[in-house]
């Protein structure tokens, strides 16, 4: 296996000079390669060109880094979805307190929430490719993994939610069990970890932008005019 080259910031005497967050940054690197089960705070002070003393400076151990790393990931998703909560939820007070029902506004129905949804999930993914990766490589065996499986779950539930709300408006079909849809959906986002690296021929935008679109309109081509 590759390595991903690391660097070290400079310190005074040209020792690595390490705060907590690029401490965090080389050991999610580092937890990649050779699994988090696979990796001891040995290899850490290794490749960090540090001693473990120094390490715990920052950190009780690779179980907290472990934390650290997978609740940056979940942080950034869940915000996903309390955003686009938060604004539909001022749209309808808006609407209603203007007279008006707010209903069939593209940018309030669930079907237009859900896509806003998955196109933001993509873009967090490609920002923090890392911190996502080692989260959907969890299997679960400590505390701090089975935690964080958990707010995926909690995750996955709220999505399958939004896509039932979005099937009862006809907006996506309603003959797919919601939570089988939404697993399918973001199997498709999640599986861009394998392959997505960031390139300047193929920015977010234009991922988000297709993934979104293949996802809710599929492949068809459109019939000539």
């Amino acid at each position: 296996m590759t390595r991903t080259p690391v660097q070290s910031p400079a310190g005074r005497h040209g020792r690595p000079a390490y705060d907590r967050d690029s401490l965090l940054e080389v050991a999610v690197v580092v937890f990649n390669e050779r699994g988090y089960d696979g990796t001891g705070m040995e290899e850490l002070a290794r490749r960090l060109g540090l001693s473990k003393s120094s390490i715990y400076h920052h950190v009780s151990g690779k179980e907290e880094l472990l934390e650290l790393a997978v609740n940056r990931a979940l942080d950034a998703l869940f915000a996903v979805l309390d955003e686009e909560e938060a604004g539909h939820r001022d749209g309808v007070n808006g609407a209603a307190g203007s007279g008006s029902s707010g209903s069939g506004s593209a940018g309030t129905t669930a079907t237009a929430r859900m896509k806003r949804v998955v196109h933001r999930s993509v873009e967090v993914l490609a920002a923090e490719l890392p911190y996502v990766t080692l989260l959907l490589r969890l299997h679960g065996n400590s505390e701090v993994e089975q935690r964080a499986l958990a707010r995926r779950r909690e995750f996955d539930h709220r999505v399958a939610e939004l896509m039932a709300r979005a099937a009862a408006e006809g907006g996506i079909r309603a003959d797919i069990d919601p939570h089988l849809a939404s697993r399918l959906l973001f199997g498709t986002v999640n599986s861009l970890v394998e392959w997505y690296r960031p390139d300047r021929d193929l920015t977010v935008q234009t991922l988000a932008d297709a993934l979104t679109t293949i996802l809710f309109d599929g492949l068809h081509g459109r019939p000539a005019a």
